[in-house]
C-alpha cells in the first residue's frame, strides 16, 4: 500500500524528521488560504502515487499566495501517467544548497532492511545506479540489533563533511529506520534530503509504501489509504481476493499460484509478447473469482488477448472452467481466449468449455505462444 506525500512527512514529523510546514488543498482557495498563512514563497505538489510529478508539470514554485492559487487551478484535475490530481501539497520552499538521497527497503533475499544513500538526490535512484552506481552506499542493517549509531554517522559522512550536518543527518537516519519498524514498511524514502542557506538538514520530499499484509495491525496506516489515487481494477482485485498488477502490455493473464504467474509472463516476454497485468486467483476453485479477474482484465482497453493458465491441486479445473463459461455468457466477450488447464478434474473442465470452442493448448509454451498469435503479434 502507497501513502501521499503529505501523510508520509506526518509521519516522519510525529518522529521527530525535520519536514517543512504544509498542508494539503483540495480546491484552489483552499491553496491560496494555506500559502497565505505560510507567508513565504512556497511549493505547490501534485499528491498522485507515480513518480516523475515534477517532470509532468505536478510541482511548481509560488511566489506568493495569488500564484499558489493560479498553480492548485492548473495542477488540480491534471492527469499524470493514468491517475488524476485531487490534492495538493502547499509547502514551505526551501532555499536548496545540495540534495541527497536517503531510503531503506527490504531485501528479500537476505531478508535484511538496507539503507541507500546518495550525494546525487533530487533525481531517480534508478538513473544514479544506472549512470553513477558509485555514487550510492549501502548498509544492510541486523534486524536483531537495529542500527546502531556509529552505523548512521558513517552513513551520514557519506553525504556531508560538515559536522553539525552529520550530526543532524545521523539523528534522521536513527528516526528514518524507526518509522521503517513502526509502520510495517516495505520502503522508506527522502528524495531529496537537502541542507539549505541556513545549514539545515530537511526532509523536503517523503515517500512510504507500507506491506499489505502487515495491515492488520496497522488500523491507522491502513485508513490512509486513498481508493480515488489507486488503478480502480487493483482495487476490485482487491476486493475480489485476487492478486493483480496492472502492467502497460497486451497480453492478459489469468493464472493460479504466483510461481506460475511470473513463469507465465517471462514466456511471454521471451516469445515476443508483453503482459498486461499479474493476476493470481489462487488456490481457490471458487467459479465467482474467475468471473471477476476476467472483468477485471477485459477492463484494460489495452488486452488483445487473454491467456488462461491453470495448473489445478487444490484448484479444480472444472470449477474454473465454470467460471470461464459464466463469464463467457455474462459478459459477451469479444477478446479471443486461449486456455491451458491440466491437472484436477481437467477432463470434466474440457467438457464444459467444449461448447464455447476455445482454443487450448496443453503445455505452457504452446499456450503462451498462441495467446500472442491471437493478439495479433505473431512473427
Amino acid at each position: 500500500m502507497k501513502i501521499h506525500e503529505y501523510q508520509a512527512k506526518q509521519l516522519f514529523a510525529d518522529a521527530g524528521i525535520p519536514v517543512p510546514p504544509g498542508e494539503v488543498a483540495t480546491t484552489p482557495v483552499e491553496a491560496y488560504e494555506i500559502a497565505e498563512k505560510i507567508n513565504r514563497p512556497v511549493m505547490v505538489k501534485s499528491q498522485v502515487h507515480v513518480g516523475g510529478r515534477g517532470k509532468a508539470g505536478g510541482v511548481k514554485y509560488a511566489e506568493n499566495a495569488e500564484a499558489a492559487k493560479v498553480l492548485a487551478t492548473s495542477i488540480l484535475g491534471m492527469d499524470i501517467k493514468g491517475l488524476t490530481v485531487k490534492k495538493v501539497l502547499v509547502t514551505t520552499a526551501e532555499d536548496i544548497i545540495s540534495e541527497a538521497y536517503v531510503g531503506i527497503i527490504l531485501d528479500r533475499v537476505t531478508k535484511n532492511p538496507v539503507f541507500m544513500v546518495s550525494s546525487a538526490g533530487g533525481i531517480d535512484i534508478e538513473e544514479v545506479a544506472a549512470k553513477t552506481p558509485e555514487k550510492i552506499f549501502k548498509l544492510a542493517v541486523d534486524p536483531e540489533l537495529g542500527l546502531r549509531s556509529f552505523q548512521a554517522r558513517n552513513l551520514a559522512y557519506k553525504l556531508y563533511r560538515d559536522i553539525n550536518q552529520v550530526r543532524a543527518t545521523a539523528d534522521i537516519l536513527m528516526k528514518l529506520y524507526d518509522v521503517f519498524w513502526k509502520v510495517d514498511a516495505s520502503l522508506v524514502e527522502i528524495n531529496p534530503l537537502i541542507t539549505n542557506t541556513a545549514s539545515e538538514v530537511v526532509a523536503i520530499d517523503a515517500k512510504i509504501n507500507i506491506d499489505d499484509n502487515a495491515l492488520f495491525r496497522q488500523k491507522n496506516i491502513a485508513a490512509m489509504r486513498d481508493l480515488d489515487a489507486e488503478e480502480p481494477s487493483e482495487i476490485a482485485a482487491r476486493e475480489g481476493d485476487l492478486s493483480f498488477v496492472k502492467l502497460d502490455g497486451n497480453i492478459g493473464c489469468m493464472v493460479n499460484g504466483a510461481g506460475l504467474a511470473m513463469a507465465t509472463m517471462d514466456l511471454v516476454k521471451r516469445y515476443g509478447g508483453d503482459p498486461a497485468n499479474f493476476l493470481d486467483i489462487g488456490g481457490s476453485s471458487n467459479p465467482q473469482k474467475v468471473i471477476t479477474a476476467l472483468k477485471i482484465i477485459t477492463s484494460d482497453p489495452n488486452v488483445r488477448s487473454i491467456l488462461i493458465n491453470i495448473f489445478g491441486g487444490i484448484t479444480r479445473c472444472d470449477d474454473v472452467a465454470t467460471g470461464i463459461g459464466a463469464a463467457l455468457d455474462e459478459l459477451n466477450l469479444q477478446i479471443p481466449i486461449v486456455v491451458r488447464l491440466t491437472g484436477t478434474n481437467e477432463e470434466e473442465a474440457a467438457k464444459i468449455l467444449s461448447s464455447y470452442k476455445l482454443p487450448s493448448e496443453d503445455t505452457l509454451d504452446k499456450v503462451v505462444k498462441k495467446a500472442i498469435d491471437l493478439a495479433g503479434l505473431g512473427k
